[in-house]
């Protein structure tokens, strides 16, 4: 599979305690702006964006992170999406080849982490197992 070169941003250690808030209505705007901006940028390489974690539960106390999950043909073709994220600002942060070949990249102007996988990968549907299980109780 081809791998793109891009560098990874800054590694920085979280050593502090994690801030939690009260729900922030704002939260599922941000995500719908994050969405519809990769979605441009992106087009049907996009085939999946999802509102994932705790800020995707209405009344649900969060760490204030949009965590967003982008599901694309093959998250190891780096080459087919992260130079469109990285132009329009986005960072990448992480690359994990050996689990589910997940990359995370950090967003331009909002807290977010956009988690890409594969289309298909068991993850995906974990981490929206949790969103979805947490709004209905």
């Amino acid at each position: 599979m081809p791998t793109d070169d891009t560098p990874l941003g800054a590694i920085e250690p979280h050593n502090a305690p994690i801030t939690l808030t009260e729900y922030d209505p704002q939260w599922p705007l941000l995500y719908q702006r994050e969405a519809e901006r990769i979605h441009s940028l992106l087009g049907p390489t996009a085939v999946r964006i999802e509102h994932a974690g705790s800020t995707s539960v209405p009344g649900l106390v969060a760490k204030p992170i949009i965590d967003i999950v982008l599901a694309v043909p093959d998250s190891a073709d780096e080459p087919a999406y992260v130079p469109a994220l990285v132009a329009a600002g986005y960072v990448l942060r992480i690359r994990e080849p050996q689990w589910f070949e997940h990359r995370l990249l950090k967003g331009p102007d909002t807290n977010i982490n956009l988690h890409v996988f594969t289309v298909g990968a068991a993850e995906i549907d974990r981490m929206l197992r949790f969103s979805r299980s947490s709004a209905e109780q």
